[in-house]
């Protein structure tokens, strides 16, 4: 005779008196393992403090220089401030030195940007949106051009670019830098990647069956979502236009439509000129309010550089 081997319920299966039905199983919560924690590297901080360092060094050595009177620049420390605070004073007597000169050179960068890094993000936007989603002869000869664009520095073109225009009449004038800014290769083959991925090819033939046109479809469809891409090629080409120096240099000898980048250069040679009046805290100062516009430009774009904007846009 056997004896009865004692069970032990089981907790999953078993239910309360008076219920029907399946009981749902109770979920074990997940133990978290170490692995699944993120791992920390020594090297990956220590070189991203070095780029920190390297990155903002200057710019604090720029601000606190900008406190400084000319003489304060040679007794002090670089990276210390001077007894005398001087940074109003320095931004006054920058705007109002040489008649206001600096004034005029701001003004001419604005004018530089606005038409150059405009102009030459609006035909990014235009050619890649092209080259992405229409399918033409000489598509990939297209290509290949870009590509060989990118690879060429634009100080190599600047003579040839000043001997065109000097044989058209445009040098030392506002065109002769406004023109060459208008061709970004590297914007256009950005845009290019961009609007391949961006734009799905549902929602263009979902508008052309709509009715809408080609140029409806590319304002309407397309364009709001190449917003961050066009952030993006605007930023770059608006810094490359800005810091533009060697351009200018070549195509300008009218000290009026210079930048701000040779305005400033020339102001610094003053001082090895015979009877030139050193103004060293003038450039320094002039150059901390010169990188204001880029950083404020940063700022306030940087919301606009998001990805994903089409994803659920098509539903698969």
């Amino acid at each position: 005779m056997t004896s009865p081997v004692a069970t032990v319920p089981d907790r999953r299966s078993a239910k309360p008196s008076g219920t029907s039905g399946p009981v749902p199983r109770l979920r074990t919560p997940r133990r978290r393992h170490s692995a699944d924690k993120p791992r920390r590297s020594v090297l990956l901080t220590v070189l991203t403090s070095l780029v920190l360092l390297y990155s903002l060094v200057p710019l604090l050595w720029l601000a606190i220089s900008a406190t400084k009177t000319q003489e304060g620049l040679s007794r002090s420390a670089g990276l210390w401030f001077d007894g005398d605070f001087a940074l109003w004073d320095n931004i006054a007597e920058t705007f109002t030195y040489g008649d206001g000169v600096f004034t005029r050179w701001l003004l001419n960068t604005l004018l530089y940007v606005g038409l150059g890094a405009g102009g030459a993000t609006f035909l990014a936007v235009l050619g890649g949106y092209a080259l992405a989603k229409f399918d033409f002869p000489g598509r990939r000869a297209v290509f290949a051009v870009v590509i060989g664009a990118v690879a060429v520095p634009g100080t190599a073109l600047a003579v040839p670019t000043f001997l065109m225009f000097s044989k058209m009449g445009l040098t030392n004038t506002p065109w002769a830098v406004i023109v060459p800014s208008l061709i970004s290769p590297f914007g256009l083959y950005l845009m290019w990647v961009f609007a391949t991925e961006a734009i799905p090819t549902e929602l263009m033939e979902a508008a052309r069956m709509d009715g809408a046109g080609e140029v409806r479809t590319f304002f309407r469809v397309a364009l709001p979502l190449l917003a961050p891409g066009i952030v993006t090629v605007l930023l770059f080409t608006m810094v490359a236009t800005w810091n533009n120096y060697f351009l200018p240099l070549v195509m300008l000898k009218d000290p009026d439509w210079y930048p701000l980048t040779l305005g400033l250069n020339s102001w610094n040679q003053q001082a090895a000129t015979a009877g030139g009046e050193a103004v060293f805290n003038l450039v320094v100062t002039g150059s901390l309010i010169t990188i204001l516009p880029l950083v404020a430009a940063f700022l306030l774009l940087q919301k606009y550089w998001q990805s994903g904007l089409a994803a659920g846009s098509v539903k698969e």
